[in-house]
């Protein structure tokens, strides 16, 4: 009841109606036990994992493929001694099975711009998709 009327000695004494207030107080109850998430009980138990970062690493380096071109002319695919015209065949046989076909281009700070770009065209040309730059900077981790 919103108000309820005296025997009429004092006049007209105000009630709060609480009944809307808990049906809405239910409902959010209701809401917040469904939103919770029940946790499934059981022991916490410590598994010993393998070090991630060696691992990762030893992965990264494993499917990491390098060309790398020296102020002399001379051309490295991770760090293998290779020739311009041995280049492209190489990169095909490294990249025959593999999928993610990536690779990257490091050129020494004497080296010419048109060194470093008959390296992408020859990766581009052997199949490769995407071919990265690796600046000193990048190595640096700056």
């Amino acid at each position: 009841m919103g108000m309820s009327v005296g025997n009429g000695s004092g006049g007209a004494v105000a009630e709060m109606n609480v009944v809307p207030l808990i049906d809405i107080l239910l409902v959010l109850l209701i809401i917040f036990m469904v939103i919770t998430p029940l946790t499934p009980k059981g022991m916490d138990t410590l598994v010993p994992q393998p070090n991630p970062n060696q691992q990762q690493q030893q992965e990264i380096d494993n499917k990491t493929v390098v060309v790398q071109i020296t102020k002399d002319g001379k051309v490295k695919i991770n760090n293998e001694d290779s020739s311009w015209d041995r280049l492209g065949p190489r990169l095909e046989q490294i990249f025959k099975e593999r999928a993610e076909k990536v690779a990257y281009v490091k050129g020494d700070n004497e080296v010419l711009f048109e060194e470093v770009a008959r390296a992408i065209d020859i990766m581009r040309t052997s199949g490769i998709d995407k071919v990265g730059l690796i600046t000193a900077k990048l190595e640096a981790g700056q």
